[in-house]
């Protein structure tokens, strides 16, 4: 494999994970839990909030990217929800700390960068081709 198509698969993974990431936030938006004690623990047998991802990425050494995912700090927002069982007493509830603006212009990002390295694969491909056929 070239090099030009190894960087261009760590792109390809970095935007499939990124999508990945932002896909299980926005799913998990809405799974609220009890707020934690000053201590940071939930009260025993309460839910607990959803932990929000996100992707780290940096450049690797001799081209294309590495990837890790840690979780957003901090996860998780007091919202009102007194209706909730695991409510405080003032109604609040531990809720994901995730923006769905910026997690579905991530979702773009991420498309628009997978389909971007995938057009230098075909490029890299089809000029590995052409080299083979003028050697042939």
């Amino acid at each position: 494999m070239s090099s030009i198509s190894a960087i261009a698969l760590s792109g390809l993974n970095a935007a499939s994970l990124r999508l990945q990431v932002s896909a299980s936030n926005v799913a998990n938006a809405g799974s609220t839990g009890a707020l934690p004690n000053a201590n940071g623990t939930v009260p025993a047998g309460s839910p607990q909030a959803y932990a929000p991802l996100e992707v780290v990425q940096s450049a690797s050494v001799g081209g294309g990217v590495q990837t890790s995912v840690t979780t957003v700090t901090p996860s998780t927002t007091a919202v009102f929800d007194p209706q909730a069982s695991f409510a405080n007493q003032d109604g609040l509830v531990a809720a994901p700390n995730v923006d769905l603006a910026s997690e579905f212009v991530g979702q773009l990002l991420a498309s628009y960068s997978y389909a971007a390295n995938a057009i230098v694969l075909k490029a890299d491909d089809r000029m590995t081709q052409s080299l083979l056929d003028i050697t042939a």
